[in-house]
Protein backbone atom coordinates (compact mmCIF):
# COMPACT_ATOMS: atom_id res chain seq x y z
CA UNK A 1 0.00 0.00 0.00
CA UNK A 2 1.44 3.03 -0.98
CA UNK A 3 0.76 6.24 0.30
CA UNK A 4 -0.04 9.16 -2.67
CA UNK A 5 -2.71 11.64 -0.76
CA UNK A 6 -4.36 13.32 1.69
CA UNK A 7 -7.51 15.10 2.82
CA UNK A 8 -7.64 18.83 3.75
CA UNK A 9 -10.86 20.41 4.84
CA UNK A 10 -11.07 23.69 3.04
CA UNK A 11 -13.33 26.93 4.77
CA UNK A 12 -14.05 28.73 1.71
CA UNK A 13 -17.03 30.23 3.55
CA UNK A 14 -14.52 33.74 3.43
CA UNK A 15 -15.35 34.27 0.15
CA UNK A 16 -19.05 33.88 0.34
CA UNK A 17 -19.78 37.83 0.56
CA UNK A 18 -17.73 38.41 -2.36
CA UNK A 19 -18.52 35.43 -4.80
CA UNK A 20 -20.74 32.11 -4.91
CA UNK A 21 -19.56 29.51 -3.60
CA UNK A 22 -20.67 26.92 -6.13
CA UNK A 23 -19.00 29.00 -8.76
CA UNK A 24 -15.77 29.03 -6.76
CA UNK A 25 -15.72 25.49 -6.16
CA UNK A 26 -15.72 24.73 -10.19
CA UNK A 27 -12.96 26.99 -10.65
CA UNK A 28 -11.34 25.38 -7.87
CA UNK A 29 -11.83 22.14 -9.82
CA UNK A 30 -10.61 23.63 -13.49
CA UNK A 31 -7.46 24.70 -11.45
CA UNK A 32 -6.66 21.68 -9.68
CA UNK A 33 -8.01 18.81 -11.94
CA UNK A 34 -5.61 16.31 -9.97
CA UNK A 35 -7.73 16.52 -6.75
CA UNK A 36 -10.60 15.10 -5.63
CA UNK A 37 -13.55 17.37 -4.34
CA UNK A 38 -16.22 16.51 -2.06
CA UNK A 39 -19.65 18.11 -1.48
CA UNK A 40 -19.90 21.83 -0.86
CA UNK A 41 -21.39 22.13 2.74
CA UNK A 42 -23.71 24.74 4.06
CA UNK A 43 -21.22 26.15 6.50
CA UNK A 44 -18.36 26.27 3.47
CA UNK A 45 -16.51 23.56 4.41
CA UNK A 46 -15.43 21.20 1.59
CA UNK A 47 -13.19 18.09 2.06
CA UNK A 48 -10.35 17.95 -0.71
CA UNK A 49 -7.88 14.78 -1.19
CA UNK A 50 -4.80 14.94 -3.20
CA UNK A 51 -1.14 15.26 -2.81
CA UNK A 52 0.66 18.16 -0.90
CA UNK A 53 2.33 19.49 -4.35
CA UNK A 54 -1.52 19.48 -5.63
CA UNK A 55 -2.77 21.21 -2.30
CA UNK A 56 -0.39 24.27 -2.37
CA UNK A 57 -1.12 24.98 -5.87
CA UNK A 58 -4.77 25.48 -4.89
CA UNK A 59 -3.78 27.33 -2.09
CA UNK A 60 -1.75 29.89 -4.11
CA UNK A 61 -4.61 29.90 -6.51
CA UNK A 62 -7.27 30.87 -3.43
CA UNK A 63 -4.67 33.19 -1.84
CA UNK A 64 -4.51 35.18 -5.59
CA UNK A 65 -8.66 34.67 -5.59
CA UNK A 66 -8.75 36.51 -2.53
CA UNK A 67 -6.74 39.09 -3.72
CA UNK A 68 -8.35 40.07 -6.50
CA UNK A 69 -11.75 39.98 -5.47
CA UNK A 70 -10.53 41.84 -2.54
CA UNK A 71 -9.29 45.02 -4.81
CA UNK A 72 -12.48 44.58 -6.84
CA UNK A 73 -14.25 45.38 -3.74
CA UNK A 74 -11.78 48.40 -2.84
CA UNK A 75 -12.65 50.04 -6.04
CA UNK A 76 -16.51 49.45 -6.05
CA UNK A 77 -16.24 51.82 -2.73
CA UNK A 78 -16.70 49.05 -0.36
CA UNK A 79 -15.39 47.79 2.65
CA UNK A 80 -12.91 44.98 2.49
CA UNK A 81 -11.87 44.73 6.59
CA UNK A 82 -14.06 41.55 7.19
CA UNK A 83 -12.78 39.91 4.38
CA UNK A 84 -8.71 40.79 5.44
CA UNK A 85 -9.79 40.06 9.11
CA UNK A 86 -11.27 36.56 7.65
CA UNK A 87 -8.38 35.69 5.25
CA UNK A 88 -5.47 36.22 8.26
CA UNK A 89 -8.04 33.93 10.31
CA UNK A 90 -8.26 30.87 7.90
CA UNK A 91 -5.10 31.29 5.60
CA UNK A 92 -3.67 27.92 6.09
CA UNK A 93 -7.11 26.77 5.05
CA UNK A 94 -6.33 25.64 1.34
CA UNK A 95 -3.70 23.00 1.85
CA UNK A 96 -2.94 21.29 5.72
CA UNK A 97 -3.08 23.96 7.62
CA UNK A 98 -5.08 26.57 9.22
CA UNK A 99 -3.64 29.35 11.29
CA UNK A 100 -5.57 31.27 13.98
CA UNK A 101 -4.19 34.62 15.40
CA UNK A 102 -5.09 36.13 18.97
CA UNK A 103 -2.93 37.86 21.50
CA UNK A 104 -1.84 35.49 23.14
CA UNK A 105 -1.22 32.36 20.65
CA UNK A 106 -1.21 31.48 17.37
CA UNK A 107 -2.69 27.85 16.09
CA UNK A 108 -1.66 26.23 13.07
CA UNK A 109 -3.04 22.66 11.56
CA UNK A 110 -1.34 19.99 9.48
CA UNK A 111 -3.31 16.61 8.32
CA UNK A 112 -1.12 13.52 7.76
CA UNK A 113 -1.90 10.49 7.07
CA UNK A 114 -1.81 8.48 10.39
CA UNK A 115 0.64 6.26 9.18
CA UNK A 116 2.90 8.77 8.33
CA UNK A 117 2.17 10.51 11.58
CA UNK A 118 3.04 7.74 13.81
CA UNK A 119 6.49 7.04 11.53
CA UNK A 120 7.59 10.42 11.95
CA UNK A 121 6.91 10.92 15.53
CA UNK A 122 8.58 6.89 16.01
CA UNK A 123 11.80 7.99 14.40
CA UNK A 124 11.91 11.59 13.87
CA UNK A 125 9.92 13.06 17.81
CA UNK A 126 12.80 16.21 17.36
CA UNK A 127 11.14 17.90 14.45
CA UNK A 128 7.81 18.12 16.39
CA UNK A 129 9.79 19.79 19.29
CA UNK A 130 10.86 23.66 19.87
CA UNK A 131 10.71 26.38 22.69
CA UNK A 132 7.60 27.41 23.44
CA UNK A 133 5.65 25.07 20.69
CA UNK A 134 3.39 22.13 21.87
CA UNK A 135 2.82 19.95 19.16
CA UNK A 136 -0.31 17.22 19.17
CA UNK A 137 -1.86 15.14 17.22
CA UNK A 138 -6.25 13.73 17.15
CA UNK A 139 -6.38 10.41 14.95
CA UNK A 140 -9.45 9.97 13.10
CA UNK A 141 -8.76 6.86 11.37
CA UNK A 142 -6.67 7.19 8.40
CA UNK A 143 -6.28 10.74 8.93
CA UNK A 144 -4.36 12.65 12.11
CA UNK A 145 -4.80 15.93 12.66
CA UNK A 146 -1.67 17.88 13.97
CA UNK A 147 -2.14 21.14 16.07
CA UNK A 148 0.88 23.18 16.37
CA UNK A 149 0.31 25.71 19.34
CA UNK A 150 3.09 28.73 19.83
CA UNK A 151 2.94 31.32 22.42
CA UNK A 152 2.06 34.99 20.75
CA UNK A 153 5.69 36.45 20.72
CA UNK A 154 7.20 36.49 17.39
CA UNK A 155 9.86 34.27 17.81
CA UNK A 156 7.80 31.70 18.88
CA UNK A 157 5.50 32.35 16.15
CA UNK A 158 8.47 32.36 13.70
CA UNK A 159 9.29 29.04 15.52
CA UNK A 160 5.65 27.35 15.24
CA UNK A 161 6.16 27.89 11.19
CA UNK A 162 9.60 26.45 10.91
CA UNK A 163 7.98 23.51 12.51
CA UNK A 164 4.51 23.35 10.31
CA UNK A 165 6.70 23.50 7.42
CA UNK A 166 9.69 20.90 8.81
CA UNK A 167 6.56 18.48 9.00
CA UNK A 168 4.99 19.17 5.52
CA UNK A 169 8.22 18.46 4.37
CA UNK A 170 9.28 15.20 5.94
CA UNK A 171 5.40 14.01 5.34
CA UNK A 172 6.07 14.48 1.18
CA UNK A 173 9.41 13.29 1.55
CA UNK A 174 8.11 9.97 3.07
CA UNK A 175 4.81 9.92 0.91
CA UNK A 176 7.52 8.91 -1.73
CA UNK A 177 9.60 5.95 0.00
CA UNK A 178 6.99 4.47 2.64
CA UNK A 179 4.79 1.59 1.87
CA UNK A 180 2.72 -0.38 4.26
CA UNK A 181 2.28 -4.12 4.70
CA UNK A 182 -0.76 -5.39 6.44
CA UNK A 183 -0.46 -8.67 8.32
CA UNK A 184 -4.22 -10.06 9.10
CA UNK A 185 -4.12 -12.74 12.20
CA UNK A 186 -5.43 -16.37 11.44
CA UNK A 187 -6.98 -16.24 14.62
CA UNK A 188 -7.99 -13.12 16.79
CA UNK A 189 -6.45 -14.84 19.70
CA UNK A 190 -4.50 -13.92 22.34
CA UNK A 191 -2.00 -16.34 21.36
CA UNK A 192 -2.16 -15.35 17.89
CA UNK A 193 -1.27 -11.84 18.72
CA UNK A 194 1.34 -12.92 21.26
CA UNK A 195 2.90 -15.41 18.35
CA UNK A 196 3.15 -12.27 16.50
CA UNK A 197 4.07 -9.82 18.46
CA UNK A 198 7.45 -12.18 19.57
CA UNK A 199 7.72 -12.53 15.89
CA UNK A 200 8.08 -8.60 15.39
CA UNK A 201 10.37 -8.22 18.16
CA UNK A 202 12.63 -10.46 17.14
CA UNK A 203 13.04 -9.04 13.67
CA UNK A 204 13.27 -5.39 14.69
CA UNK A 205 16.77 -5.85 15.38
CA UNK A 206 17.92 -6.65 12.12
CA UNK A 207 15.00 -3.71 10.25
CA UNK A 208 15.81 -0.72 12.51
CA UNK A 209 13.68 1.74 10.02
CA UNK A 210 10.74 -0.50 9.88
CA UNK A 211 7.61 0.90 12.28
CA UNK A 212 5.47 -2.13 13.85
CA UNK A 213 1.38 -0.82 14.71
CA UNK A 214 -0.38 -3.50 16.45
CA UNK A 215 -4.37 -4.09 16.17
CA UNK A 216 -6.72 -6.26 17.49
CA UNK A 217 -6.86 -7.72 14.12
CA UNK A 218 -3.56 -7.20 12.43
CA UNK A 219 -0.61 -5.90 12.46
CA UNK A 220 0.76 -2.78 10.10
CA UNK A 221 4.29 -2.67 9.03
CA UNK A 222 5.54 0.59 7.65
CA UNK A 223 9.35 1.24 6.04
CA UNK A 224 10.71 1.23 2.57
CA UNK A 225 9.53 -1.12 -0.11
CA UNK A 226 12.57 -3.60 0.16
CA UNK A 227 12.19 -3.69 4.23
CA UNK A 228 8.69 -4.31 4.23
CA UNK A 229 8.72 -6.97 1.87
CA UNK A 230 11.47 -9.00 3.40
CA UNK A 231 10.39 -8.75 7.30
CA UNK A 232 6.63 -9.56 5.93
CA UNK A 233 7.51 -12.50 4.27
CA UNK A 234 9.72 -13.70 7.48
CA UNK A 235 7.04 -13.45 9.48
CA UNK A 236 4.26 -15.37 7.70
Amino acid sequence: QAFLSVTSILDVAVFRDLIVLEDLVEEMKKQSPALSFGPLLPDGHIAVQGSFPALRVLREFLLLKAKSLSDKDKREGKSHQRLRRKLQEHRGATETKNSVRDAHREKQVVVLDTDIYQYMRHFLPKIFQANDVVVSGVTDGDITTVCIESAGRKTAAARGVRVRETIESYSVELQKILRKERLCFKEPSRGEKQRYKRLCERLKARYPTVLIIPYDTHVDVVGQSADIFEFAEQVR
